[in-house]
């Protein structure tokens, strides 16, 4: 009887040892995984231009808007959107372009590595970019 008792102290306080060292909620996990850095050129939108970074859920950083970017994003995930998936290979795209600006985005979005990059080329690209906006920068297309 002893060493039944035994036995259940001991994995009672291997469980507690297992919960003070480091089981975190979902959302404590969540926040130290949304990180991004983003870098912009030729947008010639005021504070877009250059590196920035972002992290969310305490939404943070050198981004000029941190709060609604990661709104954004959170809606966007939260409608099922591949945030930043690639042009499908064969889309049919209209031919208008955008102006120079690129983006290039690489960190960790609920809990998946990223590194894409964003250009205003095409009507699909424009699309992409825009449904981004404001984490990245809104630009106005020319018409």
């Amino acid at each position: 009887m002893a060493v039944g008792i035994r036995f259940g102290v001991l994995v009672l306080l291997g469980a507690g040892a297992l919960l003070a060292s480091g089981c975190h909620s979902g959302n404590s996990d969540k926040a130290s995984a949304d990180h991004l850095a983003i870098t912009v050129s030729d947008s010639a939108v005021p504070g877009y231009d250059g590196h920035l970074d972002l992290t969310c859920h305490a939404a943070a950083g050198t981004h000029p808007d941190p709060k609604g970017a990661c709104d954004r994003l959170d809606h966007l995930v939260a409608s099922g959107k591949e945030l930043f998936a690639p042009v499908p290979p064969g889309t049919v795209c209209t031919q208008q372009y955008g102006g120079p600006a690129t983006a290039r985005i690489v960190g960790t979005w609920s809990g998946r590595a990223v590194d894409a990059a964003f250009t205003r080329t095409d009507g699909c690209e424009m699309s992409r970019w825009d449904e981004l906006v404001p984490l990245l920068p809104p630009i106005a297309s020319a018409h």
